[in-house]
């Protein structure tokens, strides 16, 4: 290999307040990077990225408010990050030898890259069966999100009824898949018909609604729960949040993954939620959760997760795009309706 190369990284040239970041905000550069081991400090890697991860909370870390998710924001001229999938072509840390696999949830999303070691990377077992882009995946952060919210805060009983928002996207296939695995009845809403179809044949929901066409969201709850709803897994907050509220048994649980419908929007435009008030009366825990708070679940979650995928009984949907200079229309793609499944990057077309 060359003792230099050209390395294409996406920067922040603007923070985006509102709306989908565009070729305004976002940036391709080009560097030149040392693949001289001596050229990179004691206990760091030099890394080619296979793999990237496009997801909404990245679109976050572009507004330069830190509010909502209170994640540090990117600063300006910074490449900005993801996870990834990456080779280990140079390594000053023992730990790691030239040719591993290593999954990093803090990557810069660049061709190559220096990282420290020090960060929470993770080998790839060589011996496994599992194709390399379930890291990211099932495996990944979007599993163990679905995960921790239905195992761990939802904690269903057999017989629940149990509802996931955007359930065609990354996490929400998750969570009615392990929703159904634990003997729930499982009802879905998403943005088409197509993806309605989808996670009814695919994800073995058991009924599932487009949104844009059940208008009536507070008619439709009322049609498809009409014995109300025990776990709300939340992926869109706003007017889905407030008409959920209007439907919840008694000590229903809502583990708030995430909120995609108001990521565009300054705080003081968002959909607010006028009935929290039923939180009181029917006794809701609603629970917001970050994967960094949970890593003592990781281990059992990766465990459970790897067996249902060996036995078939939890798949996955990827939407790869080609090129590391389609990250900015990958992550576009994210709030259209259109999307469905986790969205990757495979960097070398």
């Amino acid at each position: 290999m060359a003792s230099v190369v050209e390395s294409r990284e996406w920067h922040l040239a603007a923070y985006a307040p509102e709306g989908v970041p565009t070729s305004d905000h976002l940036k391709l550069r080009t560097v030149t990077l040392s693949l001289d081991v001596d050229s990179i400090p004691d206990h760091h890697l030099i890394v080619q990225n296979i793999f990237i991860s496009v997801d909404p909370y990245q679109r976050t870390l572009m507004s330069g408010l830190e509010d909502g998710l209170y994640f540090p924001q990117t600063k300006l001229n910074e490449v900005v990050s993801a996870g990834t999938i990456a080779k280990v072509i140079r390594s000053r840390d023992n730990s790691y030898r030239e040719g591993d696999i290593i999954v990093n949830l803090y990557s810069p999303v660049a061709e190559y890259c220096v990282i420290p070691s020090a960060l929470h990377l993770r080998k790839v077992d060589p011996a496994s069966e599992l194709p390399l882009q379930e890291y990211l995946s099932s495996l990944g952060l979007p599993g163990f999100a679905a995960w921790v919210g239905i195992e761990v805060i939802g904690d269903p009983k057999p017989g629940s009824n149990v509802f996931v928002s955007a359930a065609a996207g990354g996490v929400g296939m998750f969570a009615g898949q392990l929703a159904k695995l634990k003997g729930c009845r499982v009802i879905g809403s998403t943005g088409s018909d197509e993806k309605v179809k989808l996670i009814k044949e695919e994800f073995g929901y058991d009924d599932a609604f487009n949104y844009k066409t059940e208008t009536d969201l507070d008619a439709a709850l009322n049609k498809y729960f009409p014995n109300g709803i025990d776990i709300y897994f939340d992926n869109v907050g706003g007017e889905m949040l407030e008409a959920v509220l209007n439907h919840v048994n008694t000590h229903a649980r809502i583990p708030v993954c995430g909120m995609i419908s108001q990521y565009k929007k300054i705080w003081t435009e968002r959909q607010g939620v006028r009935n929290l008030l039923n939180m009181v009366g029917k006794e809701v825990r609603m629970e917001g959760f970050l994967m960094s708070s949970h890593p003592n679940r990781f281990g059992d979650f990766a465990k459970e997760m790897e067996s249902y995928i060996k036995e078939g009984k939890i798949i996955s949907k990827l939407k790869i795009y080609h090129g590391i200079e389609s990250y900015l229309e990958s992550l576009g793609s994210l709030f259209t309706s259109s999307n469905f499944g986790k969205v990757i990057i495979e960097v070398k077309k």
